[in-house]
């Protein structure tokens, strides 16, 4: 398939890239993974220190997490998602990416998403929704409503480490993902099945 072979391009130029400081800091770059052109795309901040380690995205706790959600919401990396993260090289510590280093990796994100084709991407935390959409857009107040951003219905929610931080928060995270299943329903496919209903 095209759209795989040219994604397979990115990614070595992506691993190539000297844009920002964050490639000498980390072990490799994270690039992304999943099914292309099925219409569900989900965005989070950076790796984190096992993703790095591997060298794919949402491996660690907060991976897991995010797996059982989407898996809950009938949804997985393996079927109808592709998965990728704001900056591909993992921050020292694990901090917030930089805007400057946001900028520097956004090129490559937007071609992930050409080249995935989603009717839906859903926004995990501040990062994905700020480096995306409104760099002064908060979370807490953005989540559980789709935006349209180029004509890609847009949803953010909290980040699965947030839930391991707060588990209060993971009630309002299944709130967006009902809302989810409910639009790939209407944009994608009639027949998704959900367990969330």
């Amino acid at each position: 398939m095209k759209q795989n072979m040219l994604m397979a391009e990115l990614q070595k130029k992506a691993e190539a890239c000297q844009n920002c400081g964050l490639r000498k800091e980390c072990n490799q770059v994270v690039f992304g993974e999943g099914v292309l052109g099925k219409g569900l795309m989900v965005i989070g901040e950076g790796p984190g220190q096992e993703e790095d380690k591997l060298g794919r995205p949402f491996v660690g706790r907060a991976g897991r997490l995010l797996d059982m959600i989407l898996e809950s919401a009938g949804f997985s990396r393996e079927r109808n998602t592709y998965v990728a993260n704001i900056v591909k090289c993992r921050p020292p510590g694990n901090r917030t990416p930089l805007p400057e280093e946001r900028e520097a990796c956004l090129p490559y994100l937007q071609e992930q998403i050409r080249l995935a084709e989603p009717k839906i991407i859903i926004l995990l935390g501040a990062t994905a929704l700020q480096g995306l959409v409104d760099p002064k857009a908060k979370i807490s107040v953005s989540r559980g409503r789709f935006q349209e951003w180029q004509g890609i219905q847009m949803m953010p929610t909290y980040h699965p480490a947030a839930l391991l931080r707060n588990p209060n928060l993971k009630a309002l995270v299944w709130e967006d993902m009902k809302l989810v299943v409910d639009e790939y329903r209407k944009l994608v496919d009639p027949n998704h099945y959900s367990e969330y209903h």
